[in-house]
């Protein structure tokens, strides 16, 4: 994988662009996400440029929502993001506002779970507890079949980014809702700063 800018750059990037606390908790989360595959994966060694592409995959959608992922591409090269890593970023978009398609592991992995984040977050909230630590794939699987619960989140883009994976649905579920489990202490503690 190419060369990529340093975390702390993106971060100041995606907060120059993104002002809502839930538009900085989502990416947040998907970096955490991303981290936690990289690692699960085999992809150790690209576990900050796959962290990255999680943090920086929305960088465009809070100031323009109808240029999404096309708008990207721009903002990011001014900051000197590499093509790889823009290519990975707007692919998370595909058939949506794009027509780059997810072919590496990382980006079809973001292109499942982006939305899924989402999904299980929302979950939470409905919790007592208002956190991930206590909630079981059958609590998740219930609320996905809910299709007016989280509507917002697309159940077609995950089931896509699942059979692009390879994997059944109920493993990209799992693994997101531990990968979420892994990192939501750490998320939390990002916010704060």
């Amino acid at each position: 994988m190419e060369k990529h800018i340093p975390r702390e750059a993106a971060l100041e990037l995606l907060k120059k662009y993104n002002k809502e606390p839930f538009h900085l908790q989502h990416a947040l989360t998907v970096e955490g996400v991303m981290r936690w595959y990289a690692k699960q994966l085999g992809f150790a060694e690209d576990e900050d440029f796959w962290g990255i592409v999680g943090l920086l995959h929305d960088i465009d959608f809070e100031m323009y929502p109808e240029e999404h992922c096309i708008k990207a591409p721009e903002l990011l090269r001014e900051a000197g993001v590499g093509e790889e890593m823009i290519h990975a970023i707007c692919s998370h978009a595909y058939g949506m506002h794009v027509d780059v398609k997810p072919e590496h592991t990382m980006e079809k992995v973001l292109f499942a779970t982006d939305e899924l984040t989402g999904l299980i977050g929302a979950a939470a909230l409905m919790r007592p507890s208002k956190s991930v630590q206590d909630m079981e794939l059958k609590s998740l699987k219930k609320k996905y079949k809910v299709k007016t619960f989280a509507a917002g989140c697309s159940r077609e883009v995950i089931e896509q980014g699942a059979a692009m994976l390879g994997w059944p649905l109920d493993e990209v579920l799992q693994k997101t809702l531990n990968a979420m489990k892994d990192c939501e202490g750490w998320v939390a503690l990002q916010i704060q700063e």
